[in-house]
């Protein structure tokens, strides 16, 4: 518990059980210490999926949850002050979220575990723009690295008809002269 007061993570581990997803599990909490008598401190916990803030309001009677899943953390930052510590969350969607006056120690333990999500979620987000680049390559599809297969090229077949009647045109409209329509006709023919 990191000297963290018992009553205060009971207080709020009740309602954080009640907003846990399936197959969510609990990592830490910490627990807001302002200098001033705080009867409702503010709590910020860190799951294997998100990293919620919990806000009590009206003196503790309501609680404001705001959560962020890991897959959209950009950035995460510690400011270490004389009476405590400040997390600052950023998302990719340019939504922040901070949480001030908490312990240095749980400070440090939360800044750890976002700063290890955000390197994986960056290398996930690095992996996936690979993939999108080579995909609009033509090189592959986009389907999971264990089903990636080489999309195969076939030549573009055209139709000479087509193709000749779309040259006759643009000699009508003047936009190639007889001899470059000539040429090209026999190109095509050649090919055939």
């Amino acid at each position: 518990n990191d000297n963290q007061d018992e009553k205060d993570i009971e207080k709020i581990l009740d309602k954080l059980n009640g907003i846990l997803m399936s197959g969510e599990d609990l990592i830490y909490i910490a627990v807001q210490k302002k200098p001033a008598i705080n009867i409702s401190p503010d709590y910020v916990a860190i799951t294997d999926k998100r990293i919620i803030f919990c806000r009590p309001k009206n003196l503790g009677l309501s609680m404001e949850f705001q959560d962020f899943i890991w897959r959209d953390l950009k950035d995460c930052n510690l400011k270490e002050n004389m009476l405590g510590a400040t997390i600052t969350v950023k998302t990719i969607h340019n939504l922040t979220s901070e949480i001030d006056y908490l312990p240095k120690t749980q400070a440090r333990k939360i800044y750890s575990y976002c700063q290890e999500q955000e390197e994986i979620q960056n290398e996930i987000r690095r992996q996936r723009e690979i993939e999108v680049i080579k995909a609009s390559a033509g090189r592959i599809s986009l389907d999971t690295p264990q089903q990636q297969h080489p999309v195969e090229e076939k030549p573009i077949q055209e139709d000479p008809v087509e193709t000749l009647s779309k040259l006759k045109k643009l000699m009508d409209n003047f936009l190639i002269t007889r001899d470059e329509y000539e040429a090209k006709k026999q190109e095509v023919l050649s090919r055939m």
